[in-house]
């Protein structure tokens, strides 16, 4: 069970995946979850920053595309800023959208990773669809709702029995 929860990799910001360290790696694709690991929760945009990190591996030909468990209606139009395509309502942890989204991005799935700030919906679905996972350090997780910081224990306790920076 904790092979599925354990990221292949932490990184405390997604601007430390550089395309340097993505070709390292062995990565050509990102799947990248929203809500606190491209923006803080509900936020209508990502800051310039994180555009301009995204426009850098976008122009080193790395894949992208947003994959969230949020609604269209508000995925959609960051994803159209951004000028990439996205997948809502993603039902991570199951693995069916993730996988089914690599094969319409025509990414190849042993070097893509998905990308996000929470063991038991990114990294699990992540790797539970055979991709490499990536854990990010939450942005403001002071924002998330209830349900969301209800699992931020649990997950602080299995990081840290995985030798892992909590």
């Amino acid at each position: 069970m904790l092979r599925f929860l354990a990221p292949h990799f932490c990184v405390e910001s997604v601007q430390q995946l550089t395309p340097a360290r993505l070709r390292e790696l062995g990565l050509d694709a990102l799947l990248l979850d929203v809500d606190c690991t491209l923006a803080r929760y509900r936020a209508a945009d990502v800051t310039p920053e994180v555009a301009a990190w995204l426009e850098e591996l976008r122009q080193r030909t790395i894949g992208l595309c947003l994959v969230s468990n949020g609604f269209g209606g508000r995925i959609g139009p960051i994803a159209e800023r951004l000028g990439l395509p996205f997948c809502a309502k993603a039902f991570k942890p199951f693995p069916f959208r993730l996988k089914a989204t690599v094969r319409r991005m025509g990414f190849p799935p042993k070097r893509t990773a998905m990308v996000g700030d929470q063991l038991f919906a990114d990294v699990m679905a992540g790797r539970l669809a055979g991709l490499t996972s990536i854990l990010v350090r939450p942005i403001h997780p002071e924002d998330e709702p209830w349900y969301t910081r209800l699992k931020r224990a649990p997950e602080r306790f299995l990081l840290r029995r995985m030798g892992m920076p909590p």
